[in-house]
């Protein structure tokens, strides 16, 4: 089995997204640059698919009879599937097991680190591929991750052992995780929480050889609105 990927995104107008951005820099600025991050994480996820034969879809928050079917048709070019109800580490469980279940391993993006590239994927993808327990992680500079993978699905009990949100999220994941498989560390990455990220997420955007078209939208887009703090 070749693995697949799954996208975790909230949808604007039916749950708050970059509440912390959005304080700082102004809703209609947060929610329009959360849109074209998550479409420049799925266009990296789209070549992934193509080089490496990893599928990849949403994994879209708003499941329920009344905004499921509004949710889903909210995000286009990938198959789209729902996280259940839940805290994060009961959403990520569930959708993760069912990745490796269908597809053989599961990786689980954020829409908030779109300077990602599909190399980078492949090196997860080609990790998992062994037919041992493997685990991998892409920590974020914040002290979170913008990647969690596995070839195993680790139980509930470990992903709701981890403080999320936290500065030491990434050590506390794997922390709960030690024992589960052998873990590959990727490259650390910028997250978008705050405006004080933007300008690296831009400058990284801006430095990549092999950009996708929705990349070099969003890192222009970021360019006109250039009141980012340093």
């Amino acid at each position: 089995m070749s693995g697949a990927l799954a996208i975790f995104v909230k949808t604007p107008g039916l749950s708050t997204v970059k509440s912390r951005l959005a304080a700082e820099w102004g809703e209609h600025l947060a929610v329009g640059w959360y849109r074209q991050a998550a479409y420049a994480v799925a266009s990296v996820a789209r070549v992934a698919r193509t080089r490496y034969g990893v599928s990849a879809y949403w994994a879209v928050a708003e499941a329920d009879a009344e905004s499921g079917a509004v949710a889903f048709d909210a995000w286009p070019g990938l198959p789209v599937i729902a996280q259940p109800a839940g805290d994060l580490g009961t959403r990520m469980a569930h959708v993760h097991a069912g990745l490796v279940a269908q597809h053989g391993f599961g990786l689980l993006l954020g829409a908030d680190a779109p300077q990602l590239t599909a190399e980078l994927l492949g090196d997860a993808a080609e990790w998992l591929a062994a037919p041992i327990p493997r685990l991998v992680l892409g920590p974020a500079h914040d002290g979170g991750f913008w990647l969690f993978g596995g070839n195993v699905a680790p139980p509930l009990p470990m992903w709701k052992a981890v403080t999320y949100s936290a500065p030491e999220t990434a050590q506390h994941l794997y922390r709960a995780m030690q024992g589960t498989g052998e873990w590959l560390t990727l490259a650390t990455l910028t997250d978008v929480d705050h405006m004080s990220d933007l300008a690296a997420v831009r400058v990284a955007l801006q430095a990549l050889t092999d950009p996708t078209a929705e990349q070099r939208v969003l890192a222009y887009w970021m360019h006109r609105h250039e009141n980012l703090s340093a």
